[in-house]
């Protein structure tokens, strides 16, 4: 059984299982504006009864165009709900690449770091060592402020596997158990349209590394310029993105829209059960 180790939980991923994603933010790209604690609290509770296994908080839109927030800002938005949802007995992931965030969050309950740096700010490291959270390592080209002006690659699924392969050692090397890592492509961020679908035709090749992969297409505009629709009409894009996201080796979706997803992968099992992820050598140690 593929168990990723995360704090005080055992995620199984067996089978693919369901982030939902909780911004706090005043400009995230599809729902920001959720700053009111009482309202986030209630969404992610929604969240949770819809079958989401892990809720993501974001204090610090990522979205193209970003500019950053204050990090006393940061954390008097997250930690409050941390706090509330780990008492809930949630596991609770925060979205965040600032070290004094994350320390303040594992201290406040959180069970997993979702970092688009990949914990390569300074002390970042040091803070996930120290420490029995997960770590989700994603791979970012530039930054969120210009990261779409004209991304290149001379081979997008190499370089993105390579990177992804060297955190993932600095995290083993740093005393992060290889039960504790997930990886993540990073769709949309410093990728074009043509970048998205070879990463996730050949998702498979970022599953060989041998660690849960995390996909996160949920909204997202590659999904509008495929289909001409607006962020808010692309529920159906984003479920068919997430299932063949699935289908194709990830085992945590990061969603917008957790029952229509959970309900996809039912369907979707039942028709042709999961196979068991594929894990490393380290983990089957």
């Amino acid at each position: 059984m593929a168990i990723l180790k995360a704090g005080l939980h055992d995620i199984d991923l067996s089978m693919p299982c369901v982030m939902g994603i909780l911004n706090v933010t005043s400009d995230s790209f599809s729902d920001g504006g959720r700053l009111e604690p009482a309202a986030a609290l209630a969404h992610a509770r929604r969240m949770l009864a819809d079958g989401a296994r892990i809720i993501d908080i974001g204090g610090e839109s990522t979205r193209p165009g970003a500019t950053p927030v204050d990090e006393a800002d940061e954390l008097q938005r997250v930690v409050p709900l941390v706090e509330a949802l780990a008492r809930d007995g949630a596991c609770v992931s925060v979205d965040t690449t600032k070290p004094a965030v994350m320390r303040a969050a594992i201290g406040a309950g959180a069970s997993m770091l979702n970092d688009v740096r990949a914990l390569q700010a300074p002390a970042a490291l040091e803070v996930a060592a120290g420490s029995n959270v997960a770590v989700c390592l994603m791979h970012m080209q530039g930054e969120p402020g210009t990261m779409q002006q004209a991304p290149a690659y001379a081979n997008v699924v190499g370089e993105i596997r390579a990177f992804l392969a060297r955190r993932a050692a600095a995290c083993i090397d740093a005393g992060i158990a290889a039960s504790r890592i997930v990886v993540d492509p990073g769709f949309g961020f410093g990728k074009t349209l043509t970048h998205n679908l070879a990463l996730l035709r050949d998702l498979a090749a970022i599953t060989t590394l041998g660690y849960p992969v995390l996909a996160g297409l949920s909204r997202k505009s590659s999904l509008g310029a495929i289909t001409g629709r607006d962020v808010g009409d692309r529920l159906a894009a984003s479920v068919a993105a997430a299932l063949a996201a699935a289908i194709r080796g990830a085992r945590i979706l990061r969603v917008h829209d957790v029952r229509e997803t959970i309900d996809a992968l039912a369907v979707w099992n039942a028709i042709e059960p999961w196979p068991a992820a594929r894990m490393s050598r380290q983990n089957e140690q």
